[in-house]
């Protein structure tokens, strides 16, 4: 990858979501934009917060696809990128912003 680009792979999500509530939301919903979390494949050498092997959270309407050895990828800049988890947190969420 070049530069800032980051070679992200989709991770999949559940079929159905639970509400607050515990009312069952089928995938089928159309709901307001939902942030999609993918793992990062490959980063380019100017990316300086995200690594390769970092779980992501980005928006999927910022992305182009391409495919790779039969695999669906997603090409993203590291500035569309929201959220960086970390597994195994010291303090706080895991997540940084």
């Amino acid at each position: 990858m070049l530069h800032d680009r980051l070679l992200v792979r989709l991770l999949p999500e559940k079929g159905e979501r639970r509400s607050t509530g515990g009312l069952v939301i089928p995938d089928t919903v159309k709901m307001a934009t939902r942030l999609m979390w993918g793992e990062v494949c490959g980063a380019g050498t100017s990316a300086r917060h995200v690594k390769t092997g970092d779980r992501v959270l980005f928006n999927p309407e910022d992305q182009l696809e391409v495919e790779l050895q039969a695999e669906r990828y997603l090409v993203l800049r590291e500035r569309d990128i929201h959220a960086v988890a970390n597994e195994s947190p010291q303090q706080g969420t895991g997540l940084y912003l």
